[in-house]
């Protein structure tokens, strides 16, 4: 008897809806358009390429889209080691490890304190917990502008003003009223189910978090490395208000190179730094850009 379905399915042909040409005239419309905007958004950076590749006798010619006759890498050793930066002509490398040094600390503190916020938020409620979270939101959305003079007194009091860890400070309190949502939202998404069987099985608060939500936790925790280091390492503002020169990050070095205003003009050097300031929050977005979206569309749904 199956023997007679089975032919006689074969018989009726395939079911269901006919799949879609891949050439379809919908589908080279939208990838047509996908690809001229993405040519839009990346011709800027093509330039910028091209012109730190260049020499400045080639720059003068004109034509910023050609690519270089003779290709030369003196730009970018100029940028990293021998700008002018002030009173320093150390390039942007002094700028480059004091931002490292201010990203590390930043990073881990605020995602740690953050994780712990949203992970007690959801699964062990407490009284004003509500008020705790709106309070935390509604900082999110205070401007960065309305709390500098505040913070310098805070700052200047602790001892911390114009040093590394002031700044660690400051980033590691701005970041934690968005990250406490994204963690919020994401441990709210996962099986209630079990966090009831850890309870059950005897474990506490810190055995719950490590042993059971920091495993499932991966997507959300790449969301929170990348938003807080293209935030934190981008950050210009609170680096040239809460740090001295000696201490300032590269994104206040690079200001400082390009709109210098003695000597001539050297737009190859002002291109590599600008690339060299920029890599690393791009190298880390395309080396976890899938965990990326995953994250955002799982701690995005929930609340």
């Amino acid at each position: 008897m199956a023997d007679v379905m089975t032919s006689a399915a074969l018989q009726a042909g395939p079911r269901g809806r006919r799949p879609r040409r891949a050439f379809s005239t919908s589908n080279i419309v939208i990838y047509g358009i996908l690809g001229l905007v993405s040519l839009y958004y990346l011709l800027p950076l093509w330039v910028m390429v091209m012109t730190s590749l260049k020499g400045m006798p080639e720059i003068r010619l004109g034509n910023i889209f050609a690519p270089p006759v003779e290709v030369t890498f003196e730009p970018w050793v100029k940028a990293w080691a021998e700008a002018c930066t002030g009173l320093n002509c150390d390039g942007l490398s002094r700028g480059f490890w004091n931002s490292v040094q201010i990203l590390i600390p930043s990073v881990l503190l605020s995602i740690a304190v953050a994780s712990v916020n949203g992970y007690a938020l959801v699964n062990w409620k407490f009284k004003g917990s509500e008020v705790f979270f709106t309070c935390l939101i509604f900082g999110a959305f205070i401007p960065y502008q309305v709390m500098l003079y505040p913070i310098v007194i805070l700052l200047r009091e602790m001892g911390l003003y114009g040093t590394l860890w002031g700044l660690v400070l400051v980033h590691t309190v701005f970041g934690m009223p968005i990250l406490t949502l994204l963690f919020r939202n994401y441990f709210a998404s996962l099986p209630e189910e079990l966090f009831k069987a850890a309870r059950v099985d005897g474990a506490g608060f810190w055995g719950i978090y490590f042993r059971v939500m920091l495993p499932m936790s991966l997507p959300i925790f790449v969301v929170a490395i990348i938003l807080q280091v293209t935030g934190i390492w981008n950050d210009f503002l609170f680096g040239v208000v809460y740090t001295k020169p000696e201490l300032y990050p590269m994104t206040v070095q690079l200001n400082n190179i390009v709109n210098s205003v003695q000597g001539v003009k050297e737009y190859n050097v002002n291109m590599a730094a600008t690339l060299l300031t920029g890599l690393v929050p791009l190298v880390i977005y395309f080396a976890s850009g899938k965990l990326f979206v995953r994250g955002i569309a799982a701690g995005a749904v929930k609340g």
